[in-house]
């Protein structure tokens, strides 16, 4: 039987303990063996001019899940014509890794735009979508609503934000609780988004 990993996409701008708690619940609560973060260089629908640089994500990723042994991160992106989009991704996914099944992991808020996506039927004709909770409008039922691909996991409801952080950071505030301390270290002596 293959093996089945979830894909956790994010520009990570920067990775922050939510990510962590999202990810880690996912691979220890779910029928996935692992979960990979998926570093995006440039997400459609995010402007690019507040990203850094694709490396130093990934860098603070790799740091940030040393202790997650079922967290891997993941830089398939970097490699691909820009901006991303995931239909075009997981192609290439499933090129390289025929062995492995591949799942999505999205926050509630994303699949009531699923159906905006490129490609978004070819997407869940071939793979499992895996939904964590947000705070939203519950009565917002979504096309996809009774899809049997699609798996709501009773993930904790994390209301952390990169914008929130970054916001912090450059007022200022001391905003260290909400990431990796090795994150935190790393973000300070680069003097990122001062």
């Amino acid at each position: 039987m293959n093996k089945k990993v979830g894909l956790f996409f994010g520009s990570f701008n920067p990775i922050h303990v939510g990510h962590l708690i999202i990810g880690n619940h996912m691979a220890e609560f779910s029928d996935l063996e692992e979960v990979w973060m998926v570093v995006t260089p440039h997400n459609p629908h995010k402007k690019k001019k507040s990203l850094l640089d694709d490396l130093h994500r990934l860098a603070m990723v790799r740091i940030a899940i040393e202790d997650f042994p079922n967290l891997k991160a993941s830089n398939i992106e970097f490699e691909l014509p820009q901006p991303n989009f995931t239909v075009n991704t997981l192609v290439i996914l499933e090129e390289k890794y025929p062995t492995i099944d591949f799942c999505l992991i999205m926050g509630e808020d994303n699949l009531k735009s699923f159906h905006k996506w490129k490609n978004f039927e070819l997407i869940l004709d071939r793979h499992s979508i895996y939904i964590y909770p947000r705070i939203t409008n519950k009565n917002d039922e979504t096309t996809f609503s009774n899809d049997s691909k699609i798996t709501e996991v009773a993930a904790p409801v994390v209301e952390i934000s990169s914008s929130f952080i970054r916001k912090g950071i450059k007022a200022n505030k001391n905003i260290r609780p909400l990431l990796p301390y090795k994150v935190w270290e790393y973000l300070d002596e680069m003097n990122f988004y001062k």
